[in-house]
């Protein structure tokens, strides 16, 4: 009998398993890598935790701002309604203003999504329909304007201009709109409908209104 050759892997074989063994060998070399940094320096592994628990939190949006609960307060006890509320609108909204750009696709813009006609007034010229209109911009951002034409914009830091795109102004003219609409005498589900004619909207208003209250009753009392 004869014996039968012993043949090798081809070569085209042994370069399809260098190139498949390439990331691996990668993937162990950086995971090392991130151990052994780890092992010598523990707080960058724990600042480098943080981040991606900020990062999560941002994206979640389960928790407010800091820097943005002494614009919410100040807005909500000029207008007298809870700032959790406003919290709970800028969530929806813009996810904390971390949409970008601030600007709907219908035309909604700033912070809080005003359509222009009901940041300046609906008795505007040429305002009607969704509520985009033609609005200049030195009359869009006019207080004086606006007061005449009934909007809801407000100079909130009291710089002489309502503008959408600036976060004070922004929250207050929110706080003004839905104290008008029924926030202030406690009818919240009525003033949320107001800001944005849907159910679902309303739900999802809701939602986090009582999530942030619960989080101030938690605030309040782990401060007393």
């Amino acid at each position: 009998m004869k014996k039968q050759k012993r043949r090798g892997l081809s070569i085209k074989m042994k370069a399809m398993l260098i190139i498949l063994l390439i990331p691996i060998a990668v993937t162990i070399f950086t995971l090392t890598a991130i151990i052994w940094t780890g092992l010598k320096n523990p707080e960058l592994i724990r600042k480098s935790a943080s981040a991606l628990l900020e990062i999560g939190e941002r994206h979640t949006a389960t928790s407010i701002p800091e820097e943005y609960i002494p614009i919410y307060k100040e807005a909500a006890e000029a207008y007298g309604i809870p700032w959790t509320l406003l919290a709970a609108h800028h969530r929806i909204e813009t996810r904390f203003s971390t949409m970008d750009p601030l600007l709907s696709p219908v035309g909604a813009e700033g912070h809080m999504q005003f359509m222009p006609c009901t940041f300046v007034g609906w008795t505007y010229p040429g305002c009607g329909g969704l509520g985009k209109g033609e609005i200049p911009e030195k009359d869009k951002t006019n207080p004086a304007i606006i007061k005449e034409y009934g909007g809801y914009g407000v100079d909130g830091n009291g710089d002489g201009i309502a503008d959408p795109y600036d976060i004070e102004d922004a929250i207050y003219s929110a706080a003004n709109y839905l104290s008008i609409s029924g926030a202030a005498d406690g009818d919240f589900e009525k003033a949320i409908f107001n800001y944005n004619r849907s159910e679902k909207y309303v739900q999802d208003v809701l939602r986090f209104f009582n999530e942030f209250e619960a989080q101030r009753l938690d605030m309040e009392a782990a401060n007393k």
